[in-house]
C-alpha cells in the first residue's frame, strides 16, 4: 500500500512539472483577479441584494480569487518562497471566506471582508510593485 501511495505522490509530481504558465502575470491581475475583487467589493459598496444572479457572480468571483492563489504560487510565477507564498494565502483564505459567505447569501459576512480583502490585494503589492505602493523612504 505504501508503494501505490508513493507512485500516486510520483505521478502527481510529474503531472504538475509539466504544467507550463500561459497567462503572464499582468493578465491574471489584470484580467482574473482584479474584476474578481472588484465584483465582491462594488456589491458590497452597492448594498446587498436579493438578487440570484448577483449572489451568484459573487460566488464565482470568491471562487476566482481563491483558486487564483494556486496559479500565483504555481512553478515560474511564484517569485519567492516567503512573502510570494503568505500574501498568496492571504487571498485564498478571503476568497474562501467570501465564497463561504456568497454560498449563505450572507451580506453582513461578506461586506466584514471588504478590508481582508483589500489588505490581501495592497499587501502583496506594497512588496512586489513598489512603483504603485512607494515603500517608507522610497522616492516616486
Amino acid at each position: 500500500m505504501r508503494i501505490l501511495g508513493f507512485l500516486v505522490f510520483l505521478l502527481a509530481q510529474a503531472q504538475q512539472e509539466t504544467l507550463q504558465p500561459v497567462a503572464t502575470m499582468k493578465q491574471l491581475m489584470v484580467d482574473i483577479i482584479h474584476p474578481a475583487s472588484n465584483e465582491i467589493l462594488l456589491f458590497v459598496s452597492r448594498g446587498s441584494s436579493q438578487d440570484d444572479k448577483e449572489w451568484d457572480r459573487v460566488r464565482r468571483s470568491a471562487i476566482t480569487l481563491a483558486e487564483s492563489a494556486n496559479l500565483l504560487t504555481m512553478r515560474g510565477r511564484a517569485r519567492d518562497q516567503g512573502e510570494w507564498m503568505k500574501d498568496a494565502k492571504l487571498l485564498a483564505d478571503v476568497g474562501a471566506a467570501a465564497y463561504k459567505a456568497a454560498e449563505a447569501k450572507d451580506a453582513k459576512a461578506l461586506a466584514a471582508l471588504s478590508e481582508s480583502l483589500d489588505r490581501s490585494c495592497t499587501t502583496c503589492h506594497k512588496q512586489y510593485r513598489p512603483n504603485v505602493f512607494p515603500r517608507a523612504g522610497d522616492s516616486k
